[in-house]
C-alpha cells in the first residue's frame, strides 16, 4: 500500500471518529520548512495580483468612514474621538515579506522581519490613506495599536510617514512592549477619547473576549460578538498568517515542518464522493 493511500484511509477514518492524527512516515524527516513555505503560495498571490483583495480593502475602508460620520454626527461626550487601526495587514501590506519566504527553506523570524520593517517598504492597503486622512481632517485622531516590537519603531515610524499616514508621532504610535495584549493600550486611549472605531486583521485587535486558546473558543467568541462588526469593529482581510494559526497548532508553535503540514490538513472538512 503506498503511503498516499495509507493516509487517505487514516485522513477518511478521522473524519467518523473525530478525531486526526498521522502517523510518522519516513518520507515526512524530507518534508522541510520550504516545503511548508509553498503553501504561501496562494494566500500571497491572491493578495498582490487578484482585484477582489483591493475590493475587499476598499469595501472595509468605505464601511469606516460611513461608521465614522455617525459616530461623528451622534457623539455628544467631552472627549475627543478616536480611530484605533492596527498596523500590518490592516493599512500597510507586508506580503512581500511573505513572497520572500517562498523558496527558502526557513520560516518567519524575528530577525528576517527586524530586516523588513527597518527596510520601511511595505505599501498602503487600499484605502487606507484616504480614511484615515479623512479622520483626521474631520475630528478625529488616529492610534496605531502595532504588535511590532518597539526594536522597530523607527522602521515602522519611517515607513507610516513616507506613506503620508496622519498622527504618526510618539503619542499615536504605540508597539509592543513587555506584553502582545493590547488591551492595556486601548485603555489608555479610552482615559481620553471615545473610541468610533477599531480596525484589524486578527480578532485580537478589537478585545481581549478573543484572546483565546483554541479555534472552538474563538469561534464562540465571535458569536457572542456578532453584532459589533460592520459597527465598531471593522475587520479586513489576511488569509496569510495571525493568531489564529497557533491554535491551529494547539500552541505548539515550535513543531517541525512536517507536524505543521499535518495539523493544518486535520482541520479540512473534507467531501468524500460517493463510490
Amino acid at each position: 500500500m503506498s503511503s498516499t493511500v495509507f493516509r487517505t484511509l487514516v485522513f477518511s477514518a478521522a473524519l467518523f471518529t473525530g478525531s486526526f492524527s498521522l502517523p510518522t512516515l519516513a518520507h515526512d524527516a524530507d518534508f522541510s520548512a520550504k516545503d511548508l513555505n509553498e503553501q504561501l503560495v496562494m494566500s500571497t498571490l491572491w493578495m498582490q495580483a487578484s482585484a477582489e483583495y483591493k475590493a475587499m480593502s476598499y469595501q472595509a475602508f468605505n464601511l469606516a468612514k460611513m461608521q465614522f460620520d455617525h459616530y461623528v454626527s451622534q457623539h455628544t461626550g467631552g472627549k475627543k474621538i478616536a480611530v484605533v487601526v492596527d498596523a500590518d495587514e490592516t493599512i500597510i501590506d507586508n506580503s512581500g515579506y511573505q513572497a520572500w519566504l517562498i523558496g527558502k527553506d526557513f520560516g518567519y523570524s524575528s530577525k528576517t522581519w527586524g530586516e523588513w520593517m527597518d527596510a520601511a517598504e511595505a505599501r498602503a492597503m487600499p484605502g487606507a490613506l484616504a480614511f484615515l486622512t479623512y479622520v483626521a481632517n474631520n475630528g478625529g485622531e488616529v492610534f496605531y495599536i502595532t504588535n511590532r516590537k518597539v526594536s522597530g519603531l523607527e522602521g515602522t515610524r519611517e515607513n507610516l510617514q513616507d506613506l503620508g499616514f496622519p498622527n504618526v508621532d510618539d503619542a499615536h504610535l504605540m508597539l509592543r512592549d513587555s506584553t502582545s495584549d493590547k488591551q492595556p493600550r486601548r485603555e489608555a486611549i479610552a482615559k481620553d477619547y471615545d473610541i468610533a472605531l477599531l480596525m484589524g486583521d486578527n480578532l485580537n485587535d478589537f478585545s481581549n473576549d478573543f484572546r483565546t486558546k483554541s479555534l472552538a473558543a474563538s469561534d464562540a467568541a465571535v458569536e457572542k460578538n456578532k453584532a459589533l462588526f460592520g459597527t465598531q469593529f471593522i475587520m479586513l482581510p489576511n488569509p496569510a498568517y495571525g493568531d489564529w494559526e497557533g491554535k491551529v497548532y494547539d500552541g505548539n508553535w515550535g513543531a517541525s515542518a512536517a507536524e505543521k503540514d499535518q495539523m493544518r490538513k486535520s482541520k479540512f472538512h473534507v467531501w468524500q464522493p460517493e463510490k
